[in-house]
């Protein structure tokens, strides 16, 4: 969690964009509605909230699939990136807070972060977050929408933006 927190700190905050204000006791998250930069401690807030939402876990997977992006984008930045004085603490820091493979070095996981710099991220359309089962409750996919984006994906087309949900990078 402090990893979190600091890395976000060395690159200056990450830019956000919320649809509605998103506030929790349990994580701590109070964050108005629209763009906004996070430090931190916000961020880490924000990545740990799921009470806020009916969807719950599946949104917080949406929001970190988002706050990821946006960091990598703010990391790989020419603002960052060509900053020595906010790039190599970023690096140092990000690489202190990961656990990579013997023999991985900052260059590789620099040309990790540009690969993954725009991704499109998503979950499968849901149709009911808390459908009742006689074992508790289970998310049943949208089979229609589904199809839709899995025929997509299968035939390497461009997902249609109405499949596509959840918590912008502005």
């Amino acid at each position: 969690f402090e990893g979190l927190v600091d890395v976000t700190n060395k690159v200056g905050g990450v830019y956000i964009c919320l649809k509605q204000p998103v506030r929790d006791t349990d994580s701590g998250v109070n964050l108005k509605a629209g763009c906004q930069t996070l430090n931190g401690t916000q961020a880490l807030e924000f990545v740990r909230d799921r009470h806020s939402f009916a969807t719950g876990d599946l949104q917080r997977v949406q929001d970190q699939r988002a706050f990821l992006k946006a960091l990598l984008s703010k990391a790989t930045s020419p603002g960052v990136f060509l900053n020595p004085f906010k790039a190599l603490p970023f690096g140092s820091s990000a690489a202190g807070s990961i656990s990579v493979d013997q023999g991985t070095h900052l260059y590789d996981l620099i040309k990790a972060g540009l690969a993954l710099r725009g991704p499109e991220t998503g979950t499968v359309p849901i149709a009911n977050a808390a459908l009742p089962t006689s074992s508790g409750e289970a998310v049943e996919w949208d089979h229609t929408k589904a199809l839709e984006l899995f025929n997509a994906l299968k035939n390497n087309q461009a997902v249609p933006t109405a499949l596509l949900s959840g918590t912008s990078t502005g």
